[in-house]
């Protein structure tokens, strides 16, 4: 597969801030219960500017992550390219600011893929915990549907590991 045809796809938010950790807990899963050819699963939650040459050298992003858009909490979040904020005032997450940066400077350069796309979750909580909300947590089967139904589109084989269960430690239960 060639960079046009490659996906990065791009869990972010910090695991310590309740349903802020759900794009890397939607990582997390993705790694562990599917074969994607062609993408890459890549924890960004502190890697800032870092990023950057990962996301010029491939054809498409996807982010996952909580994302604020005022809607009521567990609701799926689909963002387009031209829909995702880089530079304004309002951010979707609370690690936002590094990624914004990160997304205008590439586009800045020309180089940010056609096809960036963020998905996630409306979050209900966003403080200090290392669980998911039940609206979240309830909803990441769904999350994770979009994401392997937007890789097929992109023509990614994608096969689910046999017997692939969710690892306790890596998810934790949803609290009340």
């Amino acid at each position: 597969m060639n960079q046009a045809e490659h996906t990065l796809v791009l869990g972010l938010g910090n695991p310590l801030m309740g349903d802020d950790g759900l794009g890397l807990r939607a990582l997390a899963r993705l790694r562990q219960e599917w074969e994607v050819e062609g993408a890459d699963f890549v924890d960004g939650g502190t890697w800032g500017m870092n990023l950057l040459p990962l996301i010029e050298d491939t054809g498409r992003v996807l982010l996952l992550d909580a994302i604020d858009v005022g809607a009521a909490p567990g609701t799926l979040v689909h963002l387009e390219r031209d829909q995702i904020p880089r530079l304004f005032a309002r951010k979707l997450s609370p690690h936002e600011v590094d990624l914004r940066e990160v997304l205008a400077l590439a586009e800045l350069r020309g180089t940010l893929p056609p096809e960036t796309v963020a998905l996630g979750i409306q979050p209900r909580d966003v403080e200090l915990s290392t669980e998911l909300t039940p609206e979240v947590a309830a909803r990441m089967d769904a999350l994770l549907e979009l994401v392997i139904a937007r890789l097929r589109a992109a023509g990614h084989a994608c096969r689910r590991i046999a017997d692939a269960a969710p690892d306790a430690s890596v998810l934790p239960p949803a609290r009340p």
